[in-house]
């Protein structure tokens, strides 16, 4: 018979898991809201110039706020936060470029999403093995892309070239932010990440962009919405929510960022999906499901002792 402490505890539990789904779905909302902000940003701003202001600013503002915490990092800690923000900021100058010249924002967030696929294969040059499911979901992927590629109205061009390259680095990245969050406050670990993808991106613009900052005022309204709620405010509630409840939920409930941003696309900018691309992008969101499947059944069983 359970006691009253147990039942108590146990509803805490239940209750930072729900509050951390929750956030976690505002988080993943934010960043699809980012595809939008930045499509339009990108209007007025050259790309990597776009992304050097965004995530500098956005680093700077975060470390200013956990100042204590970045002064308390050991050199150790400073060296494995630089190397996540080197992948990163790769992985970023890639997807912008991408986004830049991609013409089907809603695709172009399934094929990035395909990073999480990736992750588990890219895994075995660490060392790792992956489960079966990472197998299993293959063959969802590649009739995902077959859909994809044999649609007449989609073109594989190089911003999809530049978000399939995007989603390498962002699961390489993923595999070091694992490692380093392990030993490494969040907020501080995010901070530096930032920072250093906005220094990447300020390298590179310098060498191939023309600048400008002549922008009209709606554009700089694009760009703070980018820096304050699709990149400050988006890390520190999935920083807040990932500290409330297991890894497997973030895992499973940040594959929905792909979905929101397919669904802001064909409100905001009217884009619009054949019943070939519906199914191949259908059938790429599958494929992270069952890749994710044990974290998915422990995120259902967890939802059922929620309810009951």
């Amino acid at each position: 018979m359970e006691t009253l402490a147990y039942k108590e505890s146990k509803g805490v539990v239940l209750s930072n898991h729900l509050k951390a789904d929750l956030l976690l779905i505002l988080t993943t909302i934010l960043a699809g809201a980012g595809w939008i902000f930045s499509k339009e940003a990108l209007v007025g701003f050259a790309p990597l110039l776009f992304m050097c202001m965004r995530f500098t600013s956005a680093g700077l503002l975060l470390g200013c706020l956990r100042f204590g915490s970045l002064r308390a990092l050991s050199a150790e800690q400073w060296r494995a936060s630089l190397r996540v923000g080197v992948f990163f900021g790769i992985a970023i100058a890639f997807w912008i470029v991408g986004l830049h010249l991609a013409s089907h924002i809603g695709v172009g967030a399934f094929l990035t999403s395909l990073g999480v696929v990736m992750v588990p294969l890219v895994g075995l040059l660490f060392g790792e093995r992956p489960n079966r499911y990472v197998f299993y979901s293959l063959p969802f992927v590649a009739i995902g892309m077959a859909c994809l590629s044999l649609d007449a109205e989609f073109v594989i061009g190089w911003g999809e070239i530049f978000f399939l390259v995007a989603a390498l680095f962002f699961s390489l990245t993923f595999i070091l932010n694992s490692r380093a969050s392990a030993r490494i406050p969040a907020v501080p670990l995010t901070a530096i990440q930032l920072v250093i993808a906005g220094v990447i991106t300020f390298l590179l613009s310098s060498l191939i962009e023309s600048w400008s900052f002549d922008q009209p005022l709606e554009i700089w309204g694009w760009f703070l919405a980018s820096v304050l709620l699709a990149t400050s405010l988006r890390f520190s509630i999935q920083t807040r929510a990932q500290g409330l409840a297991p890894a497997s939920h973030a895992a499973i409930i940040m594959t929905l960022e792909p979905v929101w941003a397919a669904l802001m696309a064909v409100w905001w900018l009217g884009e619009r999906m054949s019943l070939l691309q519906v199914l191949g992008c259908s059938l790429i969101f599958l494929a992270m499901l069952v890749n994710r499947w044990p974290a998915v059944r422990y995120w259902l069983r967890l939802t059922r002792d929620e309810k009951s």
